[in-house]
């Protein structure tokens, strides 16, 4: 007896060992992803769409400047959306994951409505009280390119010529002279994307910073004139001057 409780403790540790160091499959791990993604972006979607966004946004900043709190609100709504639009661009269809697909496309659409309504309780900053509503424009045009169809194609005219309006109220941001400029042009490469109008200075001068002077060789760039070895090659630099000069190539410029 004793011999086969050993060998049925062995069998057992042998299989749970096995399932630990089992790899996933591919669905399993696009399961997990998608489980993250929601976990992510259920916070700020759902509350945006309900217009219930800055009542129950949690905020914590070692700033002490007094606009923090309200810039804060659109650096989550344009992070999210940049982050799930690609996903969102496959569309709905008649799986669990196209299912969840038209769910969040929805939430954005309806969140977009109220984050551009002056009226709305979650109307959110975009002009020149403060300069970080340009970074999170640029985050929010950004995946409005990313799902042309999907978020840019169902919003209504009104709210298309709102949001516009908003975008064009960040020329009165001065960027700095690193990242931030592309920034700025990720903003108009959107405007002459979806209007055929924009500011040729601020659409220009990044990118003509970054390719003519900024390069510093084996895929670095400069954030301005001088190497930093952090993220901002990969979240912002390489990213968005891809995407804005794809809009420029598009456009015949």
């Amino acid at each position: 007896m004793r011999t086969r409780n050993c060998l049925l403790i062995a069998f057992c540790f042998i299989f749970l060992c096995g399932k630990l160091y089992a790899q996933p499959t591919g669905s399993e791990d696009r399961m997990y992803w998608v489980q993250t993604l929601t976990r992510i972006a259920d916070p700020v979607l759902v509350n945006l769409s309900q217009g219930t966004l800055k009542k129950n946004m949690p905020f914590e900043s070692l700033s002490d400047e007094p606009l923090r709190r309200s810039v804060s609100y659109l650096e989550a709504v344009g992070r999210t959306v940049c982050g799930i639009a690609p996903w969102l661009e496959l569309g709905p269809d008649d799986t669990q994951e196209g299912k969840l697909r038209e769910r969040y496309i929805q939430l954005v659409v309806k969140g977009l409505k109220q984050a551009v309504d002056p009226q709305s309780a979650d109307y959110l900053m975009f002009d020149n009280r403060h300069s970080q509503p340009l970074v999170d424009a640029a985050f929010l045009v950004q995946g409005l390119l990313r799902a042309p169809r999907q978020l840019w194609g169902y919003l209504d005219v009104d709210i298309q010529k709102k949001l516009v309006y908003e975008l064009k109220r960040t020329r009165g941001i001065k960027p700095n002279e690193s990242n931030w400029l592309l920034f700025a042009s990720m903003v108009e490469a959107a405007l002459l994307e979806f209007t055929g109008e924009y500011d040729s200075q601020r659409l220009y001068y990044g990118v003509n910073r970054f390719i003519d002077e900024w390069y510093k060789g084996d895929a670095w760039y400069g954030d301005g004139a001088e190497l930093h070895l952090d993220y901002y090659n990969s979240l912002v630099i390489h990213p968005m001057l891809t995407d804005v000069l794809y809009v420029m190539k598009k456009h015949g410029l």
